[in-house]
């Protein structure tokens, strides 16, 4: 499986930097699957908690040089998480897609595949290398790569799978139990962006929306629990 997690999770309640104690949570639901499940992990992570694109740009960065400071912020959290986990005794490796040796390995599919048969889990860090791509598409791409058999989109924000509107404002958004990827697309439903969504659809690898931040969550949607929103 693959996790995918967003920067703003790290932060927990508060907008930036990182939360200590959502780390060792989100940690420790891995370690949980680890020790009950046969089951491969790799975790892609988003930096936003450092720093936001978005931002850049009304501050007049080139957007390019604004997705590559926030891959090296995606560093960041892959290197926290990656700390966390071997403090709890789970062997952990951080592959980035930008070289940067002395912290962490480059990014070699077959590599990471190795990794993952020795029960290690990966941490890919550094979206997929190129501007203009959000970490959600790197999710995807590293998923397809490592033949994983689903993609799983952990939320921060209490929401517990994808809605017909955001349910924080609008108290009558319906949850969506299933969807399938046309479906997700033609509604513009904020799952996840386009592109993603299309490289899963064209491969045929589901996608799990579920709260991350709900401990226990992770580990019941293993085990076959249904859990936040299926996309197929």
């Amino acid at each position: 499986m693959l996790l995918k997690i967003s920067g703003e999770a790290f932060a927990g309640k508060s907008t930036i930097g990182i939360d200590g104690e959502v780390v060792e949570t989100i940690a420790q639901q891995i370690c949980d699957i680890r020790a009950d499940f046969e089951v491969d992990i790799a975790v892609v992570v988003g930096g936003g908690n450092i720093w936001r694109g978005t931002s850049a740009l009304e501050i007049g960065i080139d957007q390019a040089q604004a997705d590559y400071m926030g891959m090296l912020a995606t560093v960041i959290n892959a290197l926290a998480l990656q700390d966390v986990l071997e403090n709890l005794g789970q062997p952990t490796r951080v592959q980035t897609a930008i070289q940067m040796a002395q912290i962490a390995e480059p990014y070699i599919r077959r590599r990471a595949v190795r990794h993952l048969e020795k029960g290690r889990v990966v941490i890919l860090a550094a979206g997929t290398g190129n501007p203009f791509f959000t970490t959600d598409t790197a999710a995807a791409l590293r998923a397809v790569e490592i033949e994983a058999q689903v993609l799983l989109k952990g939320t921060h924000s209490g929401a517990d799978g994808i809605y017909s509107d955001d349910p924080q404002k609008n108290h009558r958004a319906t949850k969506y139990e299933q969807l399938n990827y046309i479906e997700v697309i033609n509604q513009g439903l904020r799952a996840m962006d386009t592109t993603a969504v299309t490289l899963c659809m064209e491969n045929g690898l589901p996608i799990v929306m579920f709260d991350l931040m709900k401990q226990g969550n992770a580990h019941a949607l293993i085990a076959g629990e249904k859990i936040g929103t299926l996309v197929c």
